[in-house]
């Protein structure tokens, strides 16, 4: 196996484990956070590339794919918890679709992952409508 087939592996495996907490309840989101911050080691630092100013890295670059993937994602839910702002992430509304949202509209009314999905949706409610 190549390493980048390896990396892809490890991001796939922890694909649940973050689906898990982008849709868990706040208390449980809080616990698996955590988690993922405790067994990858994280110590947040702020720190500076050459394009970018000051920023949060919570673990180094040379650690695997997956580990940053899993760190980035737990670090953006600490605000999204701390805001208690959960429910701006849901799933998507398509039966056949097991996509997530994170609903930014003022309204808060976004029910699709992307435009497929909410096309393919107005298109079977209208395929309802015209044979009722």
């Amino acid at each position: 196996m190549t390493r980048d087939e390896t990396e892809l592996a490890q991001v796939r495996a922890i694909r649940p484990q973050l689906r898990e907490l982008l849709t868990a309840d706040r208390d449980e989101a809080v616990e698996i956070v955590n988690g993922i911050l405790r067994d990858a080691q994280a110590l947040p630092r702020l720190v500076r590339h050459e394009s970018t100013d000051w920023h949060l890295h919570a673990v180094e670059d040379d650690r695997p794919l997956a580990v940053r993937i899993a760190v980035e994602t737990a670090m953006a839910m600490i605000d999204v918890i701390r805001a208690d702002e959960l429910s701006r992430l849901d799933v998507c509304a398509d039966p056949d679709c097991d996509g997530l949202v994170l609903d930014l509209s003022r309204n808060r009314s976004k029910r699709f992952c992307s435009s497929t999905c909410g096309n393919r949706a107005a298109v079977a409610a209208y395929r309802a409508r015209r044979s009722g």
